[in-house]
């Protein structure tokens, strides 16, 4: 407990001392029930908790469903799961939609307002109450239950299960600490294995006794999101996953697969051999040129750099480069939901950026760039630069660190490499694009396409650097592989997400396309596929890329 220290004593601050009474009236069965029901009969709640726009909305959406609900021969059985208040509420008008398309769909989720800080009992079940209570007004379109309701007792979950929770926990871990060695003994990941555990438990339970024809759940890797994939995978049942991207009006879906893992196997495939098309070309450059200029291009909302591209004459004389060649690594967030359990040969991106450093600290006839990824500036945790820092306190003439907060352009950066080495970052499809030989040292999604070198061991990973660095320019793509990285670029970035009416920052877009306009003629035409393909419909590539859907 927390106390403010005064000259003559040791006053309890008024908060500490609202939360001391919480936790003990929570331990008391129906407290925050009478409280609720004396305190908040308007059935709102003073929390970060909220559902208030959801909740506005339900009436209209109701009154439309009720005369527009579709019949469909392939009904399926579908619950999709959320936590935390803005994935419920959107979770809810996506189970709404399939509902509104001929579906049954259940709605499970845990009333949590955020997944790193302890909540007391008392404040849990306050939010649960404010909860069930606006989502019981979906029925009866979605049949919508809280996982603290369902009674799963504290049976052991199967050895396996219980390896599968333990891994998320360890992904919470890194992702909310942004550290990638995790101590079991920190309590941020004890009281994600607490939640994730019980979690576990209660969908087991509730998916034993509920048959699902699939499960639908955001991310797939991190939170209570993974641990539902988890359970639906362990049973069997076939399990949808989806994010969302840059792209206003896109989402990314992956079926009986974690989203985060970008898998564009099975579109590569189909669209390799398909040379891009005069109007698809000056979409792709436009959008590369915008990255490099850190300006926003169509609808996509981020800032790829802080500041626009000077020219690689003027990086090379800030940062004071000669002739020697140049090697840049661009490093990931540590932590990032697309790194965490991505290593091919390597323990750790934190272990391959310490082994690289070592390896170039001895080799002063190369210029080695260090770009801490920008997005560092946004972080808490453990920076690269700290790391760095850790290795070699003072660094040599000749490796260069370019710090998260620092005005220089990656892609002027990229302009006067020889070689590029990655995790799993798209600054490296981004070299591939421009001619430059570039590493793969991560399982990211544009590995093994035909235009990087992706060494599965250290002794291939340092003999495909010397070899490079003896003759740089003879290793500088092809046109042919440049080209194919272009072609990669545009099917990832304007192919793999499909059309999507909400994004996650769901209310600006549902207040311009409400679900009255996607079940409308029109609005089917084009989001249709997609709600099919999160219904468990199978994607298939070749008929998108011949048009047929």
């Amino acid at each position: 407990m927390k106390v403010i220290k005064t000259r003559d004593k040791e006053i309890q601050s008024p908060n500490t001392t609202k939360d001391f009474i919480k936790k003990v009236l929570g331990e008391i069965p129906l407290t925050a029930e009478l409280y609720w029901l004396i305190r908040h009969r308007d059935r709102t709640i003073n929390s970060r908790f909220s559902l208030e726009q959801l909740d506005k909305n339900i009436p209209d959406i109701m009154a439309y469903l009720e005369k527009n609900r579709q019949s469909i021969d392939n009904s399926k059985e579908i619950l999709i799961f959320a936590s935390l208040h803005y994935w419920i509420e959107h979770a809810a008008i996506v189970g709404l939609t399939l509902s509104g398309m001929g579906h049954r769909v259940n709605l499970g989720f845990l009333p949590y307002h955020d997944w790193q800080n302890p909540i007391s009992h008392f404040d849990l079940r306050r939010q649960n109450l404010y909860a069930q209570g606006v989502l019981k007004k979906l029925s009866p379109f979605v049949n919508a239950f809280s996982l603290l309701a369902v009674h799963a007792g504290y049976k052991m979950l199967p050895k396996e299960l219980q390896h599968r929770v333990e891994q998320v926990t360890n992904y919470d871990a890194q992702y909310t600490l942004q550290v990638e060695n995790v101590d079991t003994n920190d309590p941020i990941y004890k009281m994600r294995l607490k939640r994730n555990l019980q979690a576990a438990r209660c969908m087991l339970t509730w998916l034993n006794a509920n048959r699902m024809d699939v499960v639908i759940v955001p991310n797939g890797t991190i939170q209570e999101f993974g641990v539902v994939y988890e359970v639906a995978e362990f049973l069997g049942i076939e399990v949808v996953s989806y994010e969302f991207g840059d792209q206003r009006k896109r989402i990314w879906i992956a079926q009986n697969a974690k989203v985060m893992r970008q898998q564009t196997d099975q579109l590569w495939e189909v669209y390799k051999d398909l040379p891009l098309t005069r109007t698809e070309k000056r979409s792709i450059h436009k959008l590369f040129e915008a990255r490099r200029k850190a300006s926003i291009w169509k609808n996509f909302s981020r800032l790829w750099q802080a500041a626009p591209a000077k020219g690689v004459q003027q990086a090379r004389a800030d940062l004071k480069l000669d002739e020697r060649p140049v090697v840049l690594l661009a490093t990931n967030v540590l932590g990032d939901s697309l790194t965490i359990g991505r290593g091919t040969f390597t323990k750790t991106m934190e272990d391959w950026i310490v082994r690289t450093l070592q390896y170039f600290a001895g080799k002063p006839n190369i210029q080695f760039i260090i770009r801490v990824h920008p997005g560092e500036v946004l972080t808490h945790g453990l920076s690269v630069v700290d790391v760095i820092n850790h290795i070699i306190p003072k660094l040599p003439e000749h490796i260069h660190l370019i710090k998260p907060e620092e005005k220089i352009n990656t892609y002027d950066l990229i302009a006067a490499a020889d070689l590029g080495l990655v995790y799993t970052t798209t600054v490296g499809l981004e070299m591939a694009m421009s001619g430059v030989p570039v590493i793969v040292v991560g399982d990211t999604h544009y590995r093994g396409r035909g235009f990087t070198h992706d060494p599965i061991s250290w002794v291939k990973y340092y003999k495909t650097i010397g070899a490079i660095m003896e003759f740089p320019k003879q290793f500088r793509l092809s046109k042919a592989q440049i080209d194919l990285a272009w072609a990669y670029a545009y099917r990832f970035f304007f192919d793999y997400p499909r059309p999507f009416p909400w994004h996650l920052r769901l209310w600006p877009d549902y207040a311009e396309c409400p679900i009255q306009k996607v079940l409308s003629v029109l609005g089917r035409k084009k989001y249709e596929d997609t709600f099919n393909y999160l219904s468990g419909e199978l994607i298939e590539w070749e008929a998108i890329r011949n048009g047929e859907v």
